[in-house]
């Protein structure tokens, strides 16, 4: 079989995998600055909660929460759509680690700049809105590249809670027609694209955040 005839299931696998990186990064950005700001609450039961997520979803396996959410809550009478777990799965396990990006990205602001907004009689609202915030997103894009980058490459382990994505795909092609060396070669290429423009798109944000 020619290379060009593994293409299209490729592209198919790739385009599946695509929309799940999609996806769980828009779930995951909303859940990191929740979580983030959550760990720096004054309220007790908020900080506790926050905390709780973060280190649960950190120090566990985003394999054996996949098993977890798709395998074990059926058996309490909770069957998900497979392509819905891995989203929110994945979503959920990024949104922990950028819950510290977030954290970590506010409070390096100086200290200064907080007791300023006081002295300007500002809402705490307005000051992460108006002050904090615009200084501490730059710092976060960076790291937040990475845990994008670590997001599409986690994308691989939805192929193993029956997702047909880019993994799952090229494991079919390969038990097919036994060209291992090129159908896993043209996958490695499009992680690697997909990783690029990712890339590209944060210094492209960071670029623009620096001119303002």
């Amino acid at each position: 079989m020619d290379i060009l005839n593994l293409m299209p299931p490729l592209l198919e696998g790739l385009e599946v995998t695509l929309r799940i990186m999609a996806g769980a990064a828009l779930l995951a950005i909303p859940i990191a600055v929740l979580a983030g700001l959550g760990r720096m609450s004054s309220h007790l039961w908020v900080r506790g909660l926050a905390t709780g997520y973060v280190e649960l979803f950190r120090g566990t396996s985003a394999l054996v929460q996949l098993f977890w959410f798709f395998y074990v809550l059926p058996m309490f009478g909770v069957k998900l759509p497979a392509m819905l777990v891995g989203i929110v799965v994945l979503a959920a396990n990024s949104g922990a680690y950028g819950a510290e990006v977030v954290r970590g990205a506010i409070q390096a602001v100086v200290r200064g700049q907080r007791e300023a907004a006081v002295a300007l009689n500002m809402t705490p609202a307005q000051t992460m809105r108006r002050i904090i915030l615009p200084q501490a997103i730059p710092a976060m894009l960076p790291p937040t590249g990475n845990l994008l980058i670590e997001l599409l490459k986690n994308t691989a382990l939805v192929s193993l809670i029956t997702i047909t994505d880019l993994t799952f795909r090229g494991q079919l092609l390969r038990g097919e027609t036994l060209r291992t060396t090129e159908i896993f070669l043209v996958i490695l290429g499009m992680y690697f694209a997909v990783a690029l423009v990712i890339t590209g798109g944060i210094r492209l944000l960071e670029r623009r955040f620096r001119i303002r």
